[in-house]
């Protein structure tokens, strides 16, 4: 069955929950990128919990998580539309690091210092930007650290990525839990009280839970009616018009330097390692019609 998002909401109206199955499109990440096991559970974490903020907006809306840390994995970007498209990656994908009781240290991948920033742009040339230092580079709980801290409100986030035997994605999804106005952390923090005593996220999803079995768990005895669902898929927004742009940038003079030493110039997109090549007479047509050369 496809990714997918749902979304409910208490029927008093004082809180709501997402909860998503995210499996294919952390795996068409990892496949992509050909990462390691420890990038494949923190990417897959970073695209899921991106999956979810951006459940936060409005149409044509979308985030962007950036996390920097001091460990081997450097920085994890991804991003995410209201729609359900979503794409990011690790910079060093083979990192790894030793396992703690027998499972992924994403902690340890991240590193314990650095930051979380979120923007989030809402069209018309409009960004807004939140920084928080990491807290416990578990991702799950740094998003909420996020939420709470820059936006004000009581937020729950579980995330988990399960890998198979052959180091492959087995299964990857989570929640996100908030309060609605006025905030109110009592029903935010049995939530996450019923979650730690239920089991983890990776050990739900190994069962094969779907995302409206976890929204009843979430609920539990709170009375709450499914709203709108909506499908995920892995999709990147590069073109070759875009990457165009991007060689104009460099400017004339570098322009003119790969005119004569190359044969071609390849750019790859990061986030979805496709490639666009340019010819000769295509770095020319830029020399003599770009614009934004400098």
């Amino acid at each position: 069955m496809p990714d997918y998002l749902q979304r409910a909401i208490s029927d008093s109206g004082r809180f709501f929950v997402f909860a998503c199955d995210t499996t294919r499109l952390v795996a068409a990440a990892c496949r992509r990128h050909d990462v390691g096991p420890t990038a494949a559970v923190a990417l897959g974490r970073a695209l899921t919990g991106n999956v979810l903020l951006a459940a936060l907006l409005k149409d044509e809306q979308s985030v962007r998580l950036r996390i920097e840390g001091n460990g081997p994995l450097g920085r994890i970007i991804t991003e995410a539309g209201h729609g359900g498209w979503a794409r990011g990656y690790v910079a060093a994908p083979q990192a790894a690091v030793p396992l703690r009781q027998g499972s992924v240290d994403v902690a340890a991948g991240i590193g314990r210092t650095g930051f979380l920033t979120v923007t989030r742009d809402i069209g018309m040339n409009r960004t807004y930007e939140g920084t928080v230092q990491l807290y416990t580079s578990e991702i799950a709980e740094d998003i909420a650290l996020y939420l709470s801290e820059s936006e004000q409100v009581p937020s729950a986030v579980g995330l988990g990525v399960v890998l198979a035997p052959d180091g492959g994605i087995a299964a990857a999804g989570g929640y996100l839990a908030q309060s609605l106005p006025p905030a109110d952390e009592k029903p935010i923090a049995g939530i996450e009280k019923r979650m730690n005593g239920i089991a983890f996220m990776p050990e739900l999803l190994r069962q094969g839970i779907a995302p409206e079995a976890l929204v009843a768990l979430l609920f539990a005895d709170i009375p709450y009616h499914l709203t709108a669902r909506t499908p995920l898929v892995y999709a990147c927004s590069c073109s070759r018009h875009r990457m165009e742009r991007a060689v104009l940038s460099l400017g004339r003079e570098e322009l003119s330097h790969l005119l004569v030493t190359d044969e071609e110039t390849v750019v790859q997109c990061e986030f979805c390692r496709d490639s666009y090549r340019f010819s000769r007479q295509d770095l020319e047509r830029m020399l003599a019609t770009g614009s934004q050369l400098h």
